[in-house]
Order: structure tokens, then C-alpha cells, then sequence
């Protein structure tokens, strides 16, 4: 019978992905077979879960032609031996508590953040499989993932939901997740109170799984790059795991050093693209169910419809939708949709590079010549900054055409970007100007 079985999975190859046979069906392997029944084994409780929901009906279907008979099918989990488990050794994955999980190290992972409430689509299905793929085995061939999407696409979902799971599976593993802002600071910190071997220590001897945001913010730190490569030069040594993320590919972040470049591209690289309609009706059906609200099929079709922009806009209007209905005591129907979509939605065809200068020397009382020029009076150098940061956020032009339109390399319109977004975490006069900016261009 394991001979037919092998033929089955030769036969299911040819149906799906090959990242998704490498993930959930080249692992199964055959247990036993009864009178009415087949009985398969997987290796964790998460893979038996995901098998039964998107892959049992296949498997059947191709034993069933295979033996010309009909069984059901079983599914147990192996132990690490190989061995399968008795059913009564099975336990759940336990729900984890209504709080922020603390991992050894860094922030905070969002209790929400796992791979039960991520929802898989074919603008991010890879992307998935292979985070899922380095979370759940302990040995792998490859260690490491570069997960790349623009803001609010998910990389941080899939991110943090590695650290959940190896957590999960493995509470005495030390998960560090923190940003590449943090990392600088840590160190910069270290050097000025003469800790640095504390801080080698910690990443290097300390962490068993990296979870490193926002690599783009390394651009032009050097010392921070050297430090950082020879850390991840002995955790892959070890076999440890790493997962980074960022806005930008690393052969398109500027005055990065070759060997950290090195390290990023040695793992799986992976897009995170904006999802389609059908992905965006399961995402908010899947948050509607989690959060507990009623929402009719055509409200739900409107939403996906409209916000097309990233995952985090689709949260917003539903959020927006159920709060307007319980304060108003409204019905949550199309009218109400439409009131709360009107307010997030822009017309993004409407908002070009040229549109976010005007806007911007408007604002600041200066013309397209000044925002364009050489001066580096402060005056003039701020608004060049915010304009470039609003045409990469409003805009779908790549780095390279954005600095162009504002006579800059586009290493200088990077650095641009990253100074607006430190400064919108400090909430003075930059964010609000930024806020109110953005206000603009959304109103039309």
C-alpha cells in the first residue's frame, strides 16, 4: 500500500503549487490501511488542520481512483521518531491569551498576528507556505526568508506569526523580534556605555530565531551593517532562523555593504502583492467572523471593491462600518458602507508625482523650481522630503523615477523616506503637517 501511496503523491503533484506539494503533502507518509479506511501522518497538529481543510478531498479522490476502492481517510500526527501518535496523545494547540505574547526579545508580538487568522491568497500563497515552512520544521535547508511588500500587505503578519508558532511548538526557544531601528539603537546604546559584549552576547549566543523588520532603515550604517552581518553570520552557522522584511529588495536598498547584501539574498526572497477581489472578500469575512459582526454578502462585496489599496484599508473600513452602525444604532447596510468608504477611499489616479508638488509649495509657500533644485536650506529641504515621501506612498513609481522628478539619486530619495517616517513616530509638528498633507490629497 505505501507504493500506491507514493503514486498518489506523484499524481497530486502535477494538480497543485509545488511549494504547496513540498509543504503540506510530501511530508505525509503512509501508516496503515484497514477494510474501510486509510490512515496517513503528518508532522504537526497545525499541517493535519490545513491538510483536512484544503487538501483531504484531493487525497481521497486520488487513493479511491488509484485502488479503485473507497476509503476514508485518517490523518494522525508523527512523533519526532517517525512513529505516529496514539489519537489520545493529540492536544490542541492552546488559544493563546487575550494579551500581546512577549517573546525573549524585542517588542511585542500581536496576539493577533498568527497564521490561523492570515489569510492566503495567490498574492501572498508563497509567501505563506515558505514562513510556514521555516516555522515548523527544525531542520531545514533554508533558514532564512526576505519577505518584500509595501505597507500593509502583511509581511508583519507573517513575520510575527513565526515567532507564534515557534513559540507554540517551543517555548524555551528564544525569539527576538525587533525593527532594524531597534537593533541601531541597541547598539549605539552599547557602545556608549561600554556593554558591547553584553549586546554580542545576546544575539549571537542568545537568540535562536531573528525576526528583523524594516532592513531598508540600515541604508548608509555602517557600522550597524558590520555588526549586523557578523551576527547573522554566526546564527546561520548555527542553523538558526531568520526572517527579514522590508519595503524594498535588498539589490534596491542604497549604500548597503556586500556581505550583509550577501546575507539577505541567501535565503528565500518573497513579494507580498496587493491581494485581489476573491482575496479580499475572504479577508474581511475572515475578520468579521473573528470579530463577532453580522455583515450582509453585498456590503461585504462593496468593501472588497473599494478598498483595493492593502490589507490595512480593508480593516479600516470594516472597523469603520461596525462602529458607525453601533453608535448611530444603524443598520449595517450599502448606505452606511458607502458613508464610511467615501472617507477612505482617494482616487488614486487622480494623484500623481506632479500633483504632491503643487501641493506640497503650495503648502510651503514655494515653487516646483525650489522643491526641485540643489539648495539645502532647511526651509526648502523638509517639503522636498515630505513630497517625496507622499509620491512613494500615493504613487506606484519606484524609487529610481521618484528621485528623478526631484533632480535626486534615488539612494537620497530613500533616505528622504526614512527621515519622514522616524519623524511620524514622534508626534510633532512634522507628523501633523504630514497629516494634514495626506488629508489633502485624499480629499481631492
Amino acid at each position: 500500500m505505501e507504493a500506491i501511496w507514493n503514486e498518489v503523491k506523484n499524481a497530486i503533484k502535477k494538480q497543485i503549487p509545488i511549494h504547496s506539494f513540498r509543504m503540506w503533502i510530501e511530508p505525509m507518509e503512509f501508516i496503515e490501511c484497514k477494510e474501510c479506511s486509510i490512515t496517513l501522518a503528518c508532522p504537526n497538529n497545525f499541517s493535519k488542520r490545513k491538510i483536512l481543510d484544503h487538501y483531504a478531498e484531493l487525497i481521497t479522490s486520488e487513493i479511491n481512483r488509484e485502488t479503485k476502492k473507497a476509503y476514508k481517510l485518517s490523518i494522525e500526527i508523527t512523533k519526532g521518531n517517525g512513529n505516529s501518535k496514539k489519537k489520545s496523545d493529540v492536544h490542541p494547540q492552546i488559544p493563546l491569551p487575550n494579551v500581546n505574547v512577549h517573546p525573549h526579545g524585542g517588542r511585542l508580538l500581536r496576539r493577533d498576528f498568527t497564521f490561523d487568522q492570515f489569510v492566503v491568497g495567490g498574492n501572498n500563497d508563497f509567501a505563506y507556505s515558505a514562513a510556514l515552512s521555516i516555522a515548523s520544521q527544525k531542520k531545514s535547508q533554508q533558514n532564512s526568508l526576505f519577505l518584500i511588500a509595501k505597507t500593509g500587505m502583511g509581511k508583519s503578519h507573517l513575520s510575527q506569526a513565526v515567532g507564534h508558532h515557534i513559540l507554540s511548538e517551543s517555548p524555551s526557544d528564544r525569539v527576538y523580534y525587533i525593527t532594524s531601528e531597534d537593533f541601531t539603537n541597541e547598539m549605539i546604546h552599547a557602545i556608549r556605555h561600554n556593554s558591547t559584549d553584553k549586546f554580542k552576547e545576546r544575539y549571537r549566543k542568545k537568540c535562536d530565531v531573528l525576526l528583523l523588520e524594516d532592513v531598508h532603515f540600515l541604508s548608509g550604517k555602517e557600522r550597524t551593517q558590520i555588526e549586523l552581518a557578523l551576527t547573522l553570520d554566526t546564527l546561520l552557522d548555527a542553523d538558526k532562523k531568520i526572517i527579514f522584511s522590508s519595503c524594498y529588495l535588498p539589490g534596491d536598498i542604497p549604500k548597503l555593504n556586500d556581505k550583509l547584501r550577501s546575507h539577505l539574498t541567501c535565503g528565500i526572497i518573497s513579494n507580498i502583492d496587493p491581494p485581489n477581489f476573491r482575496t479580499r472578500v475572504k479577508i474581511l469575512q475572515k475578520k468579521t467572523m473573528i470579530n463577532g459582526y453580522s455583515f450582509p454578502e453585498e456590503v461585504t462585496h462593496y468593501l472588497a471593491g473599494e478598498l483595493k489599496e492593502n490589507v490595512r484599508q480593508l480593516n479600516s473600513g470594516l472597523i469603520g462600518v461596525a462602529a458607525k452602525s453601533a453608535l448611530l444604532g444603524a443598520p449595517i447596510n450599502l448606505d452606511l458602507a458607502e458613508s464610511v468608504v467615501k472617507n477612505i477611499v482617494r482616487q488614486s489616479n487622480q494623484i500623481t508625482i506632479d500633483t504632491i508638488k503643487k501641493l506640497v509649495c503650495k503648502h510651503y509657500r514655494l515653487t516646483v523650481k525650489d522643491i526641485v533644485s540643489n539648495s539645502r536650506k532647511q526651509s526648502i529641504v523638509r517639503p522636498r522630503q515630505i513630497a517625496i515621501y507622499l509620491a512613494r506612498r500615493y504613487t506606484d513609481q519606484s524609487l529610481q523615477i521618484i528621485g528623478k522628478s526631484f533632480n535626486r539619486y534615488h539612494a537620497t530619495a530613500l533616505y528622504a523616506i526614512n527621515v519622514v517616517e522616524r519623524g511620524l513616530k514622534e508626534n510633532g509638528p512634522l507628523q501633523q503637517q504630514v497629516v494634514y498633507l495626506r488629508r489633502k490629497l485624499e480629499s481631492g
